[in-house]
């Protein structure tokens, strides 16, 4: 009777841990867990225009001044020519100008009375949009168009009472990379309101230039594994402390979830009482570093923390 009773527990016992490993452990945990790495310093932000400056910068190995002379310009022989109102898949309805270069305002100015408050390296970065020459297009309220006189004496579109600018890097027609910078920067919707994010799911999959598709959270913002984790045989973050600081957890999603591997996506608790969300059982973080949807300032800070693809693997993290 002992031996089957104790047949019978040593079962039970490898169909628990088969159960963890089938949920928990598709992918080796990889390096031991050490020292926390926090990865406090970001990569640097090149140019003469820090994050901090609220406007984005301007990369230095390129012309700042030929870089804002792309993005004003247009097949209207320099003007913005004719607004349309362009379908963003993130922000609704964007105002964009005759070659679709999308439009921008900026928090720090007035509408009323309209008065422009980027000058300098941040008119560099956000070219200010000429006033000559632009004509309302189909669903744009031309009695919202004006203007306001720069400091130097130039005509600058106004929409709504708003300051209209381009984004220096927005390089190509349709490109929103301005949306959000510093929180200040928002693309202009056409009744010259800020143009405002669409409802994510808690998480889903953005395909970046440079990393293809990685995940991010409901608010557009990237989210990053860190390689001294563990997902076997239970989620494990080794993040604390000041660590947490530099790379909030992220929250519990349940099922709120689009694109994303489903399998091992599930939250635990931590030591400290804080529950956290993983993808396929690894913990997933975003980075403070990080300002605005898009960016990828954490991307192998400290060669441990790494986007994280739709599958929970590390996106350019080294094999081991």
């Amino acid at each position: 009777m002992k031996t089957s009773w104790r047949s019978a527990s040593l079962v039970a016992s490898a169909a628990a841990v088969l159960a963890l490993t089938t949920a928990c452990g598709q992918e080796s945990a990889g390096s031991a867990a050490g020292s926390q790495n926090v990865g406090a310093t970001a990569p640097a932000v090149t140019g003469g225009l820090g994050a901090g400056s609220g406007y984005g910068g301007v990369d230095a190995s390129a012309s700042p001044g030929a870089e804002a002379a792309g993005a004003g310009a247009s097949a209207q022989g320099g003007t913005a020519g004719e607004l349309a109102v362009s379908a963003n898949a993130e922000l609704g309805k964007i105002l964009t100008d005759g070659n679709g270069k999308t439009l921008y305002r900026f928090d720090q100015d007035t509408a009323e009375p309209p008065k422009s408050n980027c000058a300098g390296d941040c008119a560099t970065a956000w070219p200010p949009v000429p006033a000559d020459g632009v004509t309302a297009g189909d669903g744009i309220d031309k009695s919202l168009l004006g203007e306001v006189t720069r400091a130097d004496g130039s005509k600058q579109l106004t929409v709504g009472g708003w300051p209209a600018y381009y984004y220096a890097k927005d390089t190509t027609a349709g490109d929103t990379s301005g949306q959000g910078v510093g929180n200040k920067w928002f693309a202009l919707a056409p009744d010259g309101k800020k143009a405002k994010v669409s409802a994510l799911p808690g998480l889903s999959v953005r395909k970046d230039p440079n990393l293809g598709e990685i995940v991010v959270d409901r608010n557009g913002m990237t989210v990053y594994r860190f390689m001294k984790d563990e997902a076997w045989p239970k989620p494990v973050s080794a993040c604390t402390g000041a660590c947490l600081e530099k790379w909030p957890a992220v929250a519990p999603v349940g099922d709120d979830v689009k694109g994303v591997q489903k399998k091992g996506l599930m939250s635990f608790s931590r030591p400290d009482g804080v529950k956290q969300q993983t993808v396929n059982c690894w913990p997933i973080y975003t980075f403070s570093g990080d300002k605005a949807p898009g960016d990828i300032n954490g991307q192998g800070v400290g060669g441990t923390w790494y986007a994280v693809a739709p599958n929970g693997k590390p996106v350019g993290a080294p094999k081991q």
